[in-house]
C-alpha cells in the first residue's frame, strides 16, 4: 500500500477521482467531476462467494496458513526453520503486500524442507490471543524461527525497511547460515564456500551423482540460492566457491562470475555455457535469470529427479459453527451514520488493537488516557457505552501509577466487577463499513468515522471538555488521533503516512471548525492516493467525499473546474456526524448484565439510551433496556460517585504493585476480587493478634494488682 490510513467511508457512487488542489479560501479547485454512476446496492451473492475468502488460502497459495491451534505445533521442534508473516486482513499495507509474499513463497517453494514460509492472520478473532503472546504490535510483522526450538519463543524480528522479494529471500539465507551446527535443519546442505583444493579433489573421480560448483563473488547469493533450489532433488550435489584464486579459475576457463562448473558422474567436467540473451559474453549478465537458468539446467540433467518428501502435517482445524456461517449483507443508508460501526470500532480498539501492548506507560499511557477522556466526554453513544467510557476515564485518573498492565484495563472494559449499566459489544457488526470481501473496509473505516464524529462533537459542544485539562485546544482531537495512530495503530506504513500529513499542516488548525475540515480534507487526500489500489473495495470505490448525490451544495463549478464550498461542507459534516443522524439498527443490547458476552441484535428504538449531549452522563437506563435482578441491584455503582470508581482504582493499583497482573477475578459472584479477600484475611489476622496481645497485657496487669492488694491487707 502506498498510502496512509484507508478511507472506508459510506458507500459512495462511482465518480471522478480528482487531485486535491492547494488549500486556499473557502473553495478548493479540483478537476471536473462527472455525473455519478450508481451501482447496485444489493450484493449478497458476491458476499456469499467471498465469505471465506482471505488474503491467503490454504491449499491454494504456496505457503502454510497457520492458526492459533497450529502455530505452536508447527514451530516447536520443527525440522525446518520458519519465516512467518503476522498480518491483519484489514490492514491496507498487508493487502498490498500479499502478492509479493505469495510470489516469495512460490519462489522458495523448493526450500521448504530447510525453511518454510507461513502466515498468521491477527485480524481473525480466534488468533487475537496468539498474536498477543507473540508480541505483535504492528502489521505486517516478519519473524524468523530457528529449527528444533524446544521452548516457546517469539522469534527474531526482521527489521529491514526493504521488503522486496529478493531482499527477504537473501535474509532467509542469512538466517539459515546463522544456525548453529546443533540446530541446523538436516535438509539444509552446507552453504559456506569450498576451497580450490576441495574442488580439485573432485576431478577425475567416478561418482554416483553430479557435482555442480557455482563460482561467484563474496557478496553474491546466487550460489546459495541454487544450492537451496536443488535440495529436494537427488543424484546431484551443489557447492559454491569464491573467485579469490584467479589462476585456478583461469585453468578451469572461468572468465566471469557467477559461473557454474559441472562434474559428471564419470569424472568428466566442464563449464556450463551461460545464456547471453542478446548480449556479448563480456557484458555483465542479469543475475536473476542466471539463478533460474542454473537451477533449471541442473534439474533437467539425466537421472536428476525430485525426492519423495512427506508433506507438513498440521493439527486439523476445529469445525466451528461460525466457520460455515454466511454473513448476510446488511442494507444501509449511506447518508446516515450507524452506531453499530462506531461501537464495533471501539470494541476492536479496546479489546484487540490495544491488547498488543502488555502494559501502557509513558507516552502510550498518556495517549490512552487522553483518548478515553475525549471519548467519554464527546462520544454520542448509548448510555451503557458512555458509562463504560466515563468509568474507565475516572478509574485512569484515580490511578497514581506510571505503568498500567493492559489486563487491568481489559477487566474494566469486560466489566469484571459487574458494575450495573455498563456494556460494550463483543461482536463486530459492520453496517456502513461492511465490505464486499471480509478483508476490505471494516475497522479502518470505523476508525475514520469515530474520529470524524469526535471532531464534529467537539465543534458542536465546545464546553464538553471543561475541567479535563484538554480544553482551550482546538487541535486536541486531532492530536489524540495522531498520537494514537503513532503508538497503537496496527498498520505501521499507514501511521507513517498520516504522520507526514500531520507534520505538514496540522499546526495551521486554529479553531474547532478548522479541525473538522482538516480531517475531512486529509481523508480525501488519502482517498485520492489510494484510488485504484489493491486495498480498494471494487464495490466501494475511493472517491472524493461527500459525493454530489448526498451533498449537492458542497460542489460548485468555477471557470469550468470543480471546487468545494467549504462552508457547505462544514455544515454537511456537522449534520452527518451529529447525534440526530445516527441509526441504531443492528446494535447489540445488553441482555444480561452478569454476562456481557450475551446479547441480541436488533434495532434500538428507546432514545433514553443516548447520552444527553448537554448533561453529565448519569441518566439511568430504563428497566426494559437494562434488566437487572434484585441481587445485582445491591452492587449498583453510579458513575457520578467518584468514590466508587476510585475504590476500584485503588484495588487495581494495589494489584499492579503486588503482582503486576490482573487480580479483578469475581469472588463468589458478589464483586470481591482475590485481592479484596486477601486484605480481609490480613486484617482479620492482625485484629486477632492485637486482641490477644491486649488480653494478655490486661491479664498480667490484673495479677499484679491482686498481689499488691493482698500484701497490703496482710
Amino acid at each position: 500500500m502506498a498510502g496512509a490510513l484507508l478511507w472506508r467511508g459510506p458507500a459512495p457512487p462511482l465518480s471522478a477521482r480528482p487531485n486535491m488542489a492547494a488549500a486556499g479560501g473557502g473553495r478548493r479547485a479540483l478537476l471536473p467531476l462527472p455525473l455519478p454512476v450508481l451501482f447496485p446496492a444489493l450484493i449478497p451473492v458476491l458476499l456469499a462467494a467471498a465469505a471465506t475468502a482471505r488474503l491467503y488460502r490454504p491449499g491454494h497459495d504456496p505457503l502454510t496458513v497457520l492458526t492459533a491451534g497450529s502455530v505452536r505445533p508447527a514451530l516447536l521442534n520443527s525440522s525446518a526453520a520458519w519465516v512467518v508473516q503476522f498480518y491483519s486482513s484489514s490492514c491496507g499495507h498487508c493487502i498490498a503486500f500479499a502478492p509479493t509474499w505469495r510470489a516469495l513463497a512460490g519462489d522458495v517453494k523448493d526450500w521448504e524442507s530447510a525453511i518454510r514460509v507461513g502466515v498468521l492472520d491477527c485480524g481473525e478473532e480466534g488468533n487475537y490471543e496468539t498474536c498477543k503472546e507473540y508480541g505483535i504490535h504492528y502489521y505486517p510483522t516478519f519473524r524468523y524461527f530457528k529449527a528444533f526450538t524446544k521452548q516457546f519463543t517469539t522469534g527474531e524480528n526482521y527489521q529491514g525497511a526493504d521488503r522486496e522479494l529478493q531482499t527477504v529471500r537473501q535474509m532467509m539465507i542469512d538466517f539459515l547460515q546463522n544456525h548453529s551446527q546443533e540446530v541446523r535443519p538436516p535438509a539444509c546442505p552446507p552453504l559456506d564456500p569450498v576451497l580450490s583444493s576441495d574442488v580439485t579433489s573432485l576431478f577425475d573421480k567416478n561418482s554416483h551423482h553430479y557435482t555442480a560448483i557455482v563460482f561467484e563473488s563474496n557478496s553474491s547469493y546466487i550460489g546459495r540460492e541454487v544450492i537451496l533450489d536443488l535440495i529436494q532433488y537427488e543424484n546431484i550435489v551443489v557447492r559454491r566457491a569464491l573467485n579469490f584464486d584467479k589462476p585456478f579459475l583461469e585453468k578451469l576457463g572461468v572468465t566471469s562470475v557467477p559461473s557454474c562448473y559441472l562434474i559428471q558422474p564419470n569424472g568428466s567436467h566442464g563449464l556450463i555455457n551461460k545464456p547471453c540473451c542478446g548480449r556479448t559474453v563480456k557484458q555483465k549478465p542479469n543475475l536473476k535469470p542466471l539463478r533460474s537458468f542454473f537451477s533449471s539446467y541442473l534439474k533437467s540433467l539425466p537421472g536428476v529427479r525430485k525426492k519423495l518428501l512427506l508433506p507438513l502435517q498440521l493439527p486439523a482445524p476445529e469445525n466451528k459453527e461460525e466457520s460455515t456461517e454466511i454473513k448476510v449483507w446488511k442494507e444501509f443508508d449511506k447518508s446516515r451514520l450507524y452506531m453499530a460501526d462506531l461501537e464495533s470500532g471501539l470494541h476492536f480498539l479496546l479489546r484487540v488493537e490495544l491488547a498488543t501492548h502488555k502494559a501502557l506507560e509513558g507516552a502510550e499511557l498518556k495517549t490512552f488516557k487522553d483518548f478515553v477522556t475525549i471519548s467519554a466526554k464527546l462520544f454520542p453513544g448509548r448510555q451503557p457505552v458512555v458509562k463504560l467510557l466515563e468509568t474507565l476515564q475516572e478509574w485512569l485518573v484515580s490511578l497514581p501509577l506510571d505503568k498500567i498492565p493492559y489486563d487491568a484495563i481489559l477487566d474494566l472494559v469486560n466489566n469484571k466487577m459487574r458494575i450495573s449499566g455498563i456494556f460494550l459489544t463483543r461482536k463486530v457488526q459492520w453496517v456502513g463499513c461492511q465490505g464486499s470481501r471480509p478483508e476490505l473496509r471494516g475497522y479502518s473505516c470505523s476508525f475514520w468515522k469515530l474520529f470524524h464524529t469526535l471532531t464534529v462533537q467537539a465543534a458542536l459542544r465546545p464546553k464538553a471538555l471543561i475541567n479535563t485539562g484538554l480544553e482551550d485546544n482546538p487541535q486536541i482531537v486531532l492530536q489524540v488521533m495522531r498520537r494514537y495512530i503513532q503508538h497503537f495503530f496496527g498498520c505501521k506504513a499507514c501511521a507513517q503516512h498520516f504522520e507526514e500529513m500531520a507534520k505538514e499542516s496540522m499546526d495551521s488548525v486554529k479553531s474547532l471548525d478548522q479541525a473538522v475540515l482538516w480531517l475531512w480534507e486529509k481523508h480525501n487526500v488519502v482517498n485520492n492516493r489510494l484510488a485504484g489500489d489493491l486495498t480498494e473495495d471494487p464495490k466501494f470505490p475511493k472517491v472524493q467525499w461527500p459525493t454530489p448525490d448526498i451533498c449537492p451544495a458542497c460542489h460548485e463549478e468555477i471557470k469550468g473546474l470543480h471546487s468545494w464550498n467549504e462552508d457547505q461542507v462544514l455544515q454537511f459534516l456537522k449534520s452527518h456526524y451529529s447525534s440526530e443522524n445516527i441509526l441504531y439498527k443492528y446494535t447489540e443490547s445488553q441482555a444480561d448484565p452478569s454476562d456481557n458476552e450475551q446479547g441480541d441484535t436488533r434495532e434500538v428504538k428507546d432514545k433514553s439510551l443516548l447520552k444527553n449531549p448537554g448533561g453529565n452522563g448519569e441518566n439511568k437506563l430504563q428497566d426494559k433496556e437494562n434488566p437487572v435482578d434484585s441481587g445485582s441491584r445491591v452492587l449498583e455503582k453510579p458513575v457520578g460517585n467518584p468514590g466508587a470508581v476510585q475504590g476500584s482504582g485503588k484495588n487495581a493499583a494495589a494489584s499492579v504493585n503486588l503482582k503486576g497482573t490482573r487480580q479483578a477475578v469475581s469472588f463468589l459472584g458478589i464483586g470481591f476480587s482475590n485481592l479484596d479477600m486477601s486484605l480481609c484475611v490480613i486484617l482479620y489476622v492482625a485484629s486477632s493478634l492485637f486482641l490477644m496481645i491486649m488480653y494478655f497485657f490486661f491479664r498480667m496487669r490484673s495479677k499484679r494488682w491482686k498481689v499488691k492488694y493482698y500484701r497490703s491487707s496482710v
